[in-house]
């Protein structure tokens, strides 16, 4: 029986002929995603789910989806489908990364243009016979300082046209390297310094925590008088009422936004706004990129549906069938070892060394690398999987090394991730204890520790009374410890202090615990 596939969203007629080329089924019904009764009814009859930004794949729709195997975004963004919900039902959802880089780029350099010289506000002008040419006097972006947030693939496009404009380009990026930001030609800076020196400040990055309203109106206040906002990467980057706030008050010169924090969007406060350009997510709107992003998901959904073959695939490894059940603890082990590091990673990454030792080595690595790379990057960049990870790795200069072992001293199979930043060089090492992922050691202090959904992370000086005076302060703060894993490099030196907690740690908590005595880092952990 042929595997069936729905389109439920617009999607190019070259997708469709690809699905009937390779033998599937398909059914197109581009106005199905916006109806999510009728959606819910259908979904149970298909193996494939293909999609764009309309259709949203929510844990209703995946729990009614009783024989889907596989979800394919075509387009980078995945914000409409619910990756766990896919995950835990055995959905792989698959995306196209770099399929609209370039129409998205170029978006992005128009809607500067239009903002600094105030294009579609002369043009109604212009059309209703005020001819009022004295009204829009524009901003030349020769010599300006564009600062880019985020300049991974769209924003190294931005970059690069941006210098041949003869702009000064400065970008704020954790993961950019100064090898990468060399080749681009353009100037690494922490984000208050982009936030003082920028004339153009545009978004290039995910959303995610981290990321969520990085132009808070604290941010937006550091900002140069007459500063230009562009945001064409993903609603909720800024805060639009701060960035209105901005406007009124003439701190903010102009801004131009493709995306908004609800979408579609009906109303908006800033509708209307004399200087504000909007456009409704046009970023990948061209036929060239909707005919990529159309062939590689059908490409994509096929193989896996036919052959069982996985790309860019979010949630899971691309592995074969036979090496799957060896290879699937080792994999999360490895992506949590990834996950640890990278949310303590502060700085920019240089280098991650993968060191396999004992077992392990003799097996497939690169799944494991892969994962590996993955946990650690996605702490900034929510979109990087497993397949796309030492690509994305390669593009911001971070170099990526494996190394075997035939000894794994004390256990059958370890894997130890090294990660080399700007200021730092640290490691972890993890075991597995039957199929269970565990650490085994941190930054060369001995320790045995089980991942859990909440941690706490603490260094500091091993003294007398610091582990009552934490669980005091965790105690009055209502945080239950659920395990609590000390390690230390020597008495009296620094040490080492890893607990399960229940529920994630806020950042008023944090504040106490990094006030205590002797505490030198204190980080809350998610995996």
């Amino acid at each position: 029986m042929k595997p069936k596939v729905l389109i439920s969203d617009e999607l190019s007629e070259t997708a469709i002929d690809i699905f009937k080329d390779r033998g599937v089924e398909v059914s197109y019904e581009p106005k199905l995603g916006k109806d999510k009764a009728r959606l819910a009814q259908v979904i149970e009859l298909y193996d494939g789910l293909a999609v764009r930004s309309a259709t949203k794949a929510t844990a209703d729709i995946i729990k009614a989806a009783k024989n889907l195997k596989v979800i394919g975004r075509a387009g980078i963004g995945v914000d409409n489908i619910d990756i766990p919900a896919a995950t835990a039902a055995g959905v792989v959802v698959m995306n196209t990364p770099y399929g609209n880089a370039i129409t998205t780029g170029e978006h992005a350099i128009a809607m500067i243009f239009a903002a600094a010289r105030q294009i579609p506000q002369a043009n109604l002008s212009t059309h209703a016979g005020k001819w009022e040419k004295s009204k829009f006097m524009g901003v030349e972006l020769f010599g300006k300082t564009l600062g880019l947030i985020g300049c991974g693939n769209i924003g190294g496009v931005v970059a690069e046209r941006c210098v041949g404009l003869k702009m000064r380009v400065v970008a704020f990026d954790p993961f950019l390297t100064e090898a990468r930001a060399i080749e681009l030609g353009v100037e690494k800076v922490e984000l208050d310094a982009l936030l003082a020196r920028a004339d153009i400040i545009t978004l290039h990055t995910p959303l995610t925590d981290q990321t969520r309203n990085i132009l808070s109106a604290k941010a937006l206040a550091k900002t140069k008088k007459g500063v230009i906002v562009v945001n064409c990467a993903r609603g909720g980057l800024v805060d639009e009422a701060a960035l209105k706030e901005g406007l009124d008050s003439g701190r903010i010169g102009a801004a131009a936004l493709d995306v908004l924090a609800v979408e579609p969007a009906t109303d908006h406060p800033l509708f209307g706004h004399e200087r504000v350009v909007m456009t409704p997510h046009l970023g990948a709107a061209t036929r060239e990129a909707q005919e990529n992003v159309a062939i590689q998901i059908a490409e994509q959904m096929s193989d896996y549906l036919l052959r069982g073959a996985v790309t860019n695939a979010l949630n899971m490894p691309s592995i074969t069938a036979e090496e799957a059940p060896r290879l699937k603890p080792f994999i999360a082990l490895a992506e949590n070892l990834g996950k640890f590091a990278g949310q303590l990673t502060e700085t920019s990454l240089r280098a991650i060394e993968v060191v396999y030792a004992g077992g392990v080595a003799k097996l497939n690595t690169r799944p494991m690398t892969a994962a590996a790379v993955a946990g650690v990057l996605r702490p900034m960049l929510s979109e990087v999987n497993i397949v796309n990870a030492p690509l994305v790795a390669k593009e911001r200069g971070v170099a990526i090394a494996e190394t075997y072992r035939d000894d794994a001293e004390n256990f059958e199979s370890v894997i130890r991730l090294r990660i080399v930043t700007e200021r730092q060089d640290r490691s972890v090492s993890g075991a597995l204890f039957g199929q269970t992922p565990r650490i085994v050691e941190i930054k060369g202090v001995e320790m045995e520790a089980s991942f859990a959904p909440y941690m706490l992370f603490v260094t500091n000086e091993d003294k007398p009374g610091f582990i009552g005076a934490l669980g005091q302060t965790l105690g009055a703060a209502n945080v239950n410890i659920a395990t609590f894993n000390l390690g230390r490099a020597a008495p009296g030196a620094e040490a080492i202090a890893l607990l399960a907690v229940d529920d994630l740690v806020s950042n008023e908590v944090l504040e106490k615990v990094s006030a205590l005595p002797h505490v030198k880092q204190a980080k809350p952990l998610a995996f």
